[in-house]
C-alpha cells in the first residue's frame, strides 16, 4: 500500500501570535513552528498501517507546501517513519487561501503519481491549527475524483478498501470505502511517538524533493488580517478605610455581594 499524508508548518500551540503592520500575514519573527497536530496523528497513522501490514513495498510518502523552512516538518515526518518526502515551495511567503493551496496540491499527487505510481490512501489533517478552513482535503479529493470521508478516528485496511470510523454521540459511524480514497484524520486517533535518535540522523539525509506546482495554482486573494485582543480590565481598587475604621464599610460590601 502506498500512502500520502499533507502535512502543515503551523505556529506552535499557546503562541502569542501578532500580524505584520500591512494585516497581510502572520508576523513569525518570534515564533515556533510544528506540524499542525491532527496532521501528525495522520502521519503516525500512516505508519501503524504499514506496520500493521509488515512494511516491505508498503510506504509512507509526505508532502507539504509552505516556504523552505518547512523541510523541517518534511524530516521530523521521516524521522518516525516517512520515506518519500516533497514539498511544494509557496512564491510570495504568503499563507494561501483553501483554494488555491487545494490546486497546488492536487498539482503536486498528480506529479508524484505520474513518477511513482498510484497512492492508495491520501491522508490530511481533519482542519490546520491556523486557518482551521476544513476545506483542502475536500477540495483536493474532489479535484482527483476520490471518495473522501472526515473526521476520522480509526482506519483499518479491508483486503483491498480502507474502514474508516468516525465518532459520533451516539457512537460510531463506519464508512467502507474502496481505494484509491482519502480521509482527514482527527487528533487523537492515536498517540503520535517521539522520533528516536537514530531516525533524527537519518531523517538529515533523507532527500527533499521541491515541486514547481504551485506557480500553476490559480491565483487567490487575501484578506486583511486583524487581531481582536481582550479588553483591558479598568482597575476597580477602592480603599474602604483604614484598621478597624473599615470594618463597617466591609460589611456594607459583603451584604450587598450577598454574602451575609
Amino acid at each position: 500500500m502506498r500512502i500520502l499524508v499533507c502535512v502543515k508548518r503551523v505556529p506552535a500551540v499557546g503562541s502569542r501570535i501578532n500580524v505584520t503592520a500591512d494585516g497581510q500575514q502572520v508576523d513569525t519573527a518570534h515564533l515556533g513552528f510544528t506540524t499542525s497536530p491532527h496532521e501528525e496523528c495522520a502521519v503516525e497513522e500512516a505508519v501503524q498501517i504499514t506496520e500493521r501490514l509488515g512494511g516491505g513495498d508498503h510506504t509512507v510518502a509526505v508532502l507539504t507546501l509552505g516556504p523552505e523552512e518547512s523541510a523541517e516538518q518534511l524530516r521530523y515526518a521521516a524521522s518516525v517513519g516517512g520515506s518519500e518526502l516533497a514539498l511544494v515551495a509557496a512564491p510570495g511567503g504568503l499563507d494561501w487561501d483553501p483554494q488555491r493551496t487545494a490546486a497546488a496540491i492536487t498539482a503536486a499527487v498528480a506529479e508524484l503519481e505520474a513518477s511513482g505510481g498510484e497512492f492508495d490512501l491520501i491522508l490530511f489533517g481533519n482542519e490546520s491549527a491556523d486557518g482551521g478552513n476544513f476545506q483542502v482535503g475536500i477540495r483536493v479529493a474532489y479535484a482527483l475524483g476520490r471518495p473522501i470521508v472526515n473526521g476520522i478516528k480509526g482506519i483499518d485496511v479491508n483486503g483491498s478498501g480502507i474502514v474508516a470510523r468516525r465518532e459520533t454521540d451516539a457512537g460510531y459511524e463506519v464508512y467502507e470505502l474502496e481505494t484509491p480514497c482519502a480521509l482527514g484524520v482527527k487528533e487523537g486517533i492515536n498517540l503520535p511517538r517521539y522520533p528516536t535518535m537514530k531516525g533524527r540522523l537519518s531523517s538529515r539525509k533523507a532527500q527533499v524533493a521541491e515541486l514547481d506546482c504551485a506557480e500553476d495554482a490559480a491565483e487567490g486573494g487575501q484578506a486583511r488580517r486583524r487581531l481582536h485582543r481582550p479588553p483591558e480590565r479598568a482597575s476597580t481598587t477602592v480603599m474602604l478605610g483604614d484598621s478597624a475604621a473599615a470594618a463597617p464599610a466591609v460589611v456594607d460590601l459583603l451584604d450587598e455581594l450577598g454574602v451575609l
